[in-house]
């Protein structure tokens, strides 16, 4: 078999490897769950798990002889949410390769949504950050701080004031929405307290509570003002993040190219709000995303070995990204 590459989007949501060869086309892909945390031997243990199971999945289809998906590699790169710190030694020990690279999630999203080129990526999927890298090669980002400090415009944090408004409804000092019997029905309880007590349980996880923004989004398009208000407030505070990695990169007026990439971006009206306030910016230039983060690894891994070979974009590689979806 001619060389192999390997990408791989290592997600709160999900994770995703996809191996190519030196042409680009996909020779196999694989798919598991969330990899972001490795603290304690229980989160130890899924992330092996997740990365096994992805890898071997991906190697089984791409013909490679071991099941383990140990094959040897030209090069690869993965990007991890939460940073590679912590994976590194366990990643260097799962994957064989060449020129093998560690790196976050950004950077691959930032690969993919641009091909390579400089520009701007917001992600938001359960969590959200911003992050650009100019031409001169210089980096920055904004926000990724996590569901207690940060995550502005993310799934959880919609979820989050999702709920928040319902419990306003109950106690009397916010307006009726029809998010409230809506997120009951999704949660399956009677009440707004129910509600509450079951999301703090070991059974709704944090990305099981990001999927709440799906219900704030359908209440948003069937016209609840509350509802509208926080998917519209997810589009400004994204823009924002975007808006906050331009100033540290490029100067007043220059051009840069912004795109997007995670599920809430699925939105409507999360993308539109999103899209009107980066156009507002002189120089700005919002373009829809090229790749996922999965390819935008693979592309990354391509490079390394001195490659300007882009992955293939066939649907059924654009159906498996590792994307979060709301």
């Amino acid at each position: 078999m001619s060389e192999l590459f390997l990408g791989v989007d290592g997600g709160q949501s999900g994770t995703t490897a996809l191996i190519g060869d030196a042409q680009g086309n996909i020779a196999g892909w694989g798919s598991a769950g969330p990899c972001n945390h490795v603290a304690g031997a229980e989160a130890r243990e899924k992330f092996l798990h997740a990365m096994r199971e992805c890898l071997s999945h991906a190697a089984a289809q791409a013909g490679l002889p071991e099941p383990t998906g140990r094959g040897h590699f030209k090069a690869a790169c993965l990007g991890m949410s939460g940073g590679p710190a912590d994976k590194a030694a366990l990643l260097h020990e799962l994957v064989d390769a060449e020129h093998l690279t560690v790196t976050h999630d950004a950077a691959i999203a930032l690969a993919g949504a641009l091909g390579g080129e400089p520009g701007i990526v917001t992600i938001a999927g359960t969590g959200s950050m911003a992050f650009g890298r100019n031409a001169r090669g210089e980096t920055a980002r904004a926000g990724g701080w996590g569901y207690v400090f940060g995550d502005e415009g993310g799934a959880f944090d919609i979820a989050r004031q999702a709920v928040r408004a319902v419990l306003r409804e109950q106690e009397g000092w916010g307006g009726r929405t029809a998010l409230t019997p809506a997120l009951l029905e999704t949660a399956g309880v009677r009440d707004a307290d129910e509600l509450l007590h079951l999301l703090y349980t070991p059974a709704w996880p944090r990305a099981r509570v990001a999927e709440l923004a799906r219900t704030a989004d359908r209440i948003a398009e069937e016209g609840d003002p509350a509802a509208l208000h926080l998917m519209q407030q997810a589009g400004q505070q994204l823009a924002l993040l975007s808006g906050s990695v331009r100033r540290q990169l490029w100067g007043e007026g220059e051009a840069v190219t912004v795109s997007w990439t995670g599920g809430v971006f699925e939105s409507a009206r999360v993308l539109d709000r999103f899209r009107m306030l980066v156009s507002l910016q002189d120089g700005a230039v919002c373009e829809a995303p090229r790749h996922g983060p999965a390819e935008g690894a693979l592309l990354l891994a391509y490079r390394a070995a001195g490659l300007d070979a882009v992955p293939a974009r066939e649907s059924s590689v654009r159906a498996i990204r590792a994307e979060t979806r709301i």
